[in-house]
């Protein structure tokens, strides 16, 4: 941004952006990239020859490329500069009066190490630990060249995606999902594009699975389970999640499972399929979802940490738990043998099962000692 679009003063806490990196990350400049972040964080954009009356200033180089975290940790932390490895100094925290010689200083590559009382590594700054995320990785500080953009956007898209999760999410789905995630990126399709996609799928899913198509009905899930991976990685890349967006993605994942089982066991009645005990597998099914959910929302109520979060075995229970991914799974294989109504009561068992595991889940942590139900990644 030109110095002739900024405001001639400015009262902090305000954000300047140094330097010039051309390469762009997930069809961003650096500089795009830093706006959004400084906009996400309420930190007013500046530019060089702004005049700072008040209030701090972060100064940053945009020739590196900064996990959200770190910005929105420094802009908390006055006195303060972040260093990389080697310990050169990429961003700062000074006050108004410092600001004109900070930007000057990290602009021309001086020292700035008299501009800051402390002088932090990003691990320093940020955590190793994630709890929106579930998982354990140093946040992102890494220099952007040409060379390096291809490895910094892999950096980034594994810095989006969950630890915790089910099997196909975590072991299948991550390189296609990086590479349909930087297309959606360069064509400016946003995360909420790309769940309405996904939406329009559910509703065929539930049309196919109900006539008995099984077999297109697989397909159309399936991809929509893969466009549920890249909405959310896209939004989380390119800096663009919203309120509405998070509604809208979470609120369609959380309700349409139940509705594909339904469809499920009315389309195995109409291929002509006899299954003992057909409604209670249905009503084991629809209300397991609904009790694990509720168990789930228990176990964060009492102990302010996710269940599946809390013990290695959590973490590895996830990844097969009777959730939409792992259902499709045994529902896909049925199919292959010709036997969806076998399948139908295998994911009845297998969701009966885990009511019981999410169940004494929630007795252990009750008898745990106080205090002792903490993340396992967080340690």
């Amino acid at each position: 941004m030109s110095a002739e679009n900024q405001p001639n003063e400015a009262v902090g806490p305000s954000a300047v952006t140094v330097g010039l990196a051309k390469t762009r990350l997930w069809g961003m400049t650096s500089a795009e990239r830093l706006s959004r972040i400084y906009r996400r964080l309420g930190l007013v954009e500046a530019g060089p020859e702004t005049v700072f009356i008040a209030g701090d200033v972060v100064v940053v180089d945009a020739g590196w490329v900064f996990d959200e975290s770190l910005i929105k940790a420094l802009a908390g932390r006055p006195g303060v500069a972040l260093v990389d490895e080697a310990g050169r100094v990429v961003a700062v925290n000074v006050p108004a009066a410092r600001a004109r010689e900070a930007i000057v200083r990290l602009d021309t590559g001086e020292d700035v190490t008299a501009l800051a009382a402390t002088r932090l590594t990003a691990l320093e700054l940020g955590s190793a630990y994630n709890s929106a995320l579930r998982k354990r990785e140093p946040p992102v500080l890494e220099r952007l060249t040409p060379e390096t953009r291809v490895a910094v956007e892999k950096r980034l898209f594994q810095g989006s995606y969950k630890g915790v999760t089910d099997l196909v999410t975590k072991y299948v789905w991550p390189t296609p999902a990086r590479i349909v995630t930087r297309w959606c990126a360069l064509a400016k399709m946003t995360p909420n594009q790309v769940t309405l996609i996904g939406f329009l799928l559910v509703l065929a899913a539930f049309g196919l699975f109900w006539t008995g198509q099984w077999g297109w009905g697989l397909v159309c899930a399936w991809i929509m389970t893969f466009l549920d991976t890249v909405d959310g990685k896209l939004a989380r890349v390119t800096l663009t999640s919203s309120k509405w967006g998070n509604v809208f993605d979470h609120g369609i994942d959380l309700v349409h499972p139940p509705f594909w089982w339904w469809a499920w066991y009315v389309g195995v009645g109409a291929a002509g399929f006899t299954m003992p005990h057909g409604q209670l597998a249905l009503a084991v099914i629809v209300g397991g979802y609904v009790l694990q959910r509720v168990e789930e929302g228990i176990f964060l109520a009492l102990f302010k940490v996710e269940m599946h979060a809390w013990r290695p075995f959590d973490s590895f229970f996830r990844l097969i738990t009777a959730r939409r991914n792992p259902n499709l799974i045994l529902l896909t294989l049925a199919v292959l043998v010709g036997r969806p109504d076998i399948g139908f009561l295998a994911v009845a068992i297998w969701t009966a099962i885990c009511l019981i595991v999410h169940a004494a889940q929630i007795l252990q942590g009750l008898a745990a000692p106080k205090g002792a139900v903490v993340s396992w990644l967080s340690r």
